[in-house]
């Protein structure tokens, strides 16, 4: 499957903390760019969107000292679920993109489900973080800033998701373009680390809401998402047959599996050595338990 014909759709937020699901953090904007390749894998245009929004609820101080987004400048905003199906929309069948792209995704993932939305299942997403790690493993630093040092991209606004997000998108491609990627979309996941399309003949489906879904066991017709334990098993099931012992599953979907997992759960590495809060990895403390040990 070709891939530099299809949008490439880098995403960024700001939100009232680290946590969306454990202390209801809420998103105060989105910033989404859309930008297209032409075969030598330039960039030939990009749409920028950007939204404020009324999280419901007051911005602490250390997050608007962050982002300098004030319960003043969000009053008048619209709340998410006036904005969910377009930001679902731009998502939806996209080559997504993000910076620490758990954490970001995990924000939208709890607005879209306030919005009685699930997340889009984009065709494929990646995440520019561990990509830095890969093709930068002598730098210290990985965060966005400095990746788009490396690569001469401008960030001139930094921590707000619309400059953000077309920073991140900008360094995506041009991390590819040097690469020489080929425009084959298995060329890119495997370059980029990034989940694609579940491999067809498998045990999942994909409702027209674009949610991924089990086709058998014990979760069929549920969201892949919400069952990530079943798909750690499922990675790596065997069943007795008369030639003796056999994988499960195909080869293909174990590793379709086994790809979500480490991307789907991958989170940022941490940034203290000496604590193992939900923040030191920007992902929520339902994943990662928050031990306040001495």
């Amino acid at each position: 499957m070709r891939w530099k014909d299809r949008p490439i759709v880098a995403f960024d937020t700001e939100t009232t903390g680290f946590e969306p699901f454990l202390n209801g953090d809420r998103v105060v904007e989105v910033g989404i760019s859309l930008l297209r390749v032409n075969d030598d894998g330039q960039v030939i245009s990009q749409e920028d969107h950007q939204w404020l929004v009324n999280p419901a609820m007051p911005i602490p101080a250390s997050s608007s000292r962050v982002h300098h987004i004030y319960d003043k400048d969000v009053v008048d905003s619209p709340r998410f679920e006036e904005i969910a199906e377009d930001v679902h929309a731009l998502l939806k069948d996209a080559i997504t993109v993000a910076h620490n792209a758990v954490f970001d995704r995990n924000m939208l993932s709890a607005e879209f489900k306030r919005a009685g939305m699930d997340w889009p299942e984009p065709l494929a997403e990646f995440d520019t973080f561990p990509m830095s790690l890969k093709q930068y493993p002598k730098a210290e630093y990985h965060n966005l800033g400095e990746l788009c040092k490396r690569l001469n991209i401008s960030l001139a606004e930094a921590h707000r998701a619309a400059a953000d997000a077309a920073a991140c998108g900008r360094c995506f491609t041009e991390m590819v373009r040097i690469a020489g990627v080929s425009d084959d979309l298995d060329a890119l996941l495997t370059f980029g680390h990034g989940l694609g399309p579940f491999p067809e003949g498998g045990p999942f489906a994909r409702l027209e809401s674009g949610a991924v879904v089990f086709t058998e066991g014990p979760h069929t017709g549920e969201p892949v998402a919400h069952h990530p334990i079943h798909l750690a098993w499922m990675a790596k099931a065997r069943e007795n047959s008369a030639q003796g012992w056999r994988w499960r599953y195909s080869d293909e979907s174990r590793a379709w599996a086994e790809r979500w997992l480490t991307v789907r759960a991958a989170g940022k590495r941490r940034t203290s050595g000496k604590s193992f809060h939900a923040q030191d990895w920007v992902i929520d403390s339902c994943i990662v338990p928050d031990r306040r040990g001495p």
